[in-house]
């Protein structure tokens, strides 16, 4: 008794179907041989002319790097965030008048300044120059208003800083 009449099946056909399945294991070792020659030239194109051990440095001196940049970002986010705190105080808005105090004199030497923060707190400062001297006079500002009346020039330059872009 033959291993054919054992299963069953006529031996040309037993050939046909192993010489099909080389044929098929043939075919999966070429593409399979593809792909590994693709997989090598990633390879040599990732490595570069280095070997594993420099390209373990570059990835740490990548990582030490990255280490600094997260440092100086946080550095960074603690000085932008501290200016920003400083903003608010920080005079923002400003109105400058020149004009002449006293008719003999020309030259519009004297002058209204006026000074104010995000809130509108601040002073206007009025300097008035004559043939005698400079008068000086400053006044407080709090939320765009003086307590003390405002001189046209004065409020001149008070309306500037309130309409400050």
């Amino acid at each position: 008794m033959s291993i054919s009449d054992y299963l069953g099946i006529d031996l040309e056909y037993m050939i046909w179907g192993l010489a099909g399945a080389v044929v098929l294991l043939f075919l999966l070792l070429i593409i399979n041989m593809c792909m590994i020659g693709k997989l090598k030239k990633r390879y040599k194109k990732f490595m570069g002319d280095t070997d594993a051990k420099s390209l373990e440095e570059k990835i740490d001196e990548r990582l030490e790097q990255l280490k600094d940049l997260v440092e100086s970002h946080y550095t960074n986010k603690t000085k932008i965030e501290k200016l920003e705190n400083q903003m608010h105080v920080t005079f923002q808005k400003i109105g400058l008048v020149k004009y002449d105090a006293f008719n003999e004199m020309g030259g519009k030497l004297s002058f209204s300044l006026a000074l104010l923060n995000e809130k509108d707190d601040g002073f206007v400062i009025n300097a008035m120059h004559s043939r005698e001297g400079c008068y000086t006079y400053i006044k407080e500002i709090i939320a765009g208003k003086s307590v003390i009346v405002l001189a046209s020039e004065e409020k001149e330059a008070l309306d500037m800083a309130l309409n400050y872009k």
